[in-house]
């Protein structure tokens, strides 16, 4: 019982070990490497320590590999902008995106330093020569990768000219009612989310 017991406890060292060595040869950045390159070695590492167990999958193995960091900048921004039920943009080549991140509005052009960005509820806008497509986001991520592509993920967006103003304004009125009659620190902070979602998004109307 000890014997299968210390097994165990020995598998789950070797196990952490693998993959341990396995990270220290990755670098960290959010510019997707081949996917090959990686997962090679991880199961290089693996086998050192466990040669007798298949090594797992990796989530490196269920994703296509990006294009590799181009030696000069290319002319143009790739974009994927998703939503939960939806694809807005796929693999969009375009001169520059404009995301409302919460530390301030971000442009993105070609060659952007890698970033992962938090967005706020705003306008995201997306640049194709002289046209200009608006969205209004209510939150989510933009992950900015190295070599010119953009991952925009947002809970929720519109196209700015398929809002009303008029239910806009009417919302956040109604918001602005309920924030200042709530009675309860759940009322209060729902109502706080209605009039700060509907105030951006009629400053994103009107500015």
């Amino acid at each position: 019982m000890f014997r299968h017991a210390a097994a165990r406890v020995l598998s789950r060292s070797t196990a952490t070990t693998a993959i341990a060595t396995a990270s220290r040869s990755r670098l960290f950045s959010t510019e997707a490497f081949s996917v090959h390159t990686s997962d090679e070695s991880f199961v290089e590492a693996w086998k050192k320590v466990i040669p007798n167990i298949e090594p797992p999958k990796t989530p490196l193995s269920f994703m296509k590999p990006r294009p590799p960091t181009p030696s000069t900048i290319p002319s143009k921004l790739t974009v994927n902008f998703v939503l939960p039920y939806s694809s807005e943009l796929s693999a969009k080549e375009v001169d520059m995106v404009m995301v409302p991140a919460t530390t301030g509005v971000m442009g993105v052009l070609p060659g952007h330093v890698a970033t992962i960005a938090e967005l706020k509820p705003g306008v995201l806008s997306v640049h194709e020569g002289n046209d200009v497509t608006k969205y209004f986001v209510s939150g989510g991520f933009a992950f900015i990768h190295a070599n010119s592509y953009a991952d925009i993920m947002a809970t929720e967006a519109v196209p700015i000219d398929q809002i009303d103003s008029n239910s806009v304004q009417k919302g956040l009125a109604e918001f602005n009612q309920k924030l200042n009659s709530a009675s309860t620190d759940a009322e209060k902070a729902e109502a706080q989310i209605g009039v700060d979602v509907l105030s951006s998004l009629n400053s994103a109307l009107t500015g």
